[in-house]
């Protein structure tokens, strides 16, 4: 936003004005974290995201040359969500969702993924999914409860909305079951875990990014707990080991020309945030997707 120094950037996502859906793609916080299984305050990262994304836009992105600022796009404030029912708020999500082509969800616990995929999949069908977290997120149920953040995928693959082919998850380190992790491998999910990453390269990662996902329509989930507690400490379940955030970055960089469809960006609770690092690590990631979405 030039003229405008980036303590000062207006309250939307990069200080967007525009608020109207009428925009080939649409900025939406999802306020909600009552499925957490472990600390909540997810709710409040939609409003720390669009606070700290104030450092972004002061320029254009420097791999790509894509400025986000230009592209259509608008930030339509948060969704609806019925306090306290998970279930209603997932149909709440779904419904909402439905009328935006190209979303960008700005979480909120994981399980909003599965409410935004039931939506998007309407359109464009079975999807490849680029999952970054250090936990599978397909247990059956959630200590007794269907829905929650720890079983998206396992919802989502059995209701057909991945491809589990074409589904790859970066990150992963978490304790977990032999029977999740099996049942998750068997469906012919792609699993690289943190060390994994660690021992090889983003060139190489990316690479078999790329080879997973085809030619096919991809939706992007990014789980901030994939980064490293010293990277993301305002999160509710933090995992040591994960990712440096310039892995995260460098990988995204080199995943140009893939067919993105849509993004979230979840699980960044503030008030266990240090210097807003985390909070800036989402809005980061979710520039680095936007300038991947927008180059030519």
């Amino acid at each position: 936003m030039p003229g405008t120094p980036t303590f000062a950037v207006p309250p939307g996502f990069l200080g967007l004005s525009r608020s109207d859906k009428a925009t080939a793609l649409v900025v939406a916080g999802i306020p909600l974290d009552i499925g957490t299984t472990h600390r909540a305050g997810a709710r409040f990262g939609p409003g720390a995201i669009r606070r700290a994304s104030g450092m972004l836009t002061d320029g254009a992105h420097p791999g790509s040359w894509v400025d986000p600022l230009t592209l259509d796009i608008s930030d339509i404030g948060d969704f609806s969500i019925a306090l306290g029912d998970i279930a209603a708020s997932l149909r709440l999500i779904e419904a909402q969702a439905m009328a935006l082509p190209h979303l960008i969800a700005l979480g909120g616990e994981h399980g909003i993924t599965l409410p935004l995929l039931r939506a998007l999949t309407k359109r464009t069908g079975p999807v490849g999914l680029l999952h970054f977290d250090a936990h599978v997120d397909t247990w059956p149920d959630n200590f007794g409860q269907r829905y929650g953040h720890g079983s998206v995928f396992y919802h989502a693959i059995n209701e057909g909305l991945i491809e589990p082919s074409r589904m790859i998850q970066l990150g992963i380190r978490s304790p977990v079951q032999r029977e999740v992790w099996d049942w998750t491998l068997d469906k012919g999910v792609t699993i690289m875990s943190a060390l994994d990453i660690h021992a090889s390269s983003p060139d190489a990662v990316a690479a078999r990014v790329r080879e997973v996902m085809g030619g096919g329509p991809v939706y992007v989930s990014f789980d901030i707990d994939a980064l490293d507690p010293a990277y993301a400490p305002g999160t509710g379940t933090p995992e040591a080991g994960g990712l440096a955030t310039w892995q995260a970055q460098a990988i995204l960089r080199r995943l140009a020309g893939l067919r993105f469809v849509g993004m979230d960006l979840v699980e960044v609770a503030p008030a266990y945030d240090v210097s807003e690092i985390t909070a800036l690590a989402g809005a980061t990631m979710v520039w680095e997707y936007l300038a991947l979405v927008g180059a030519p």
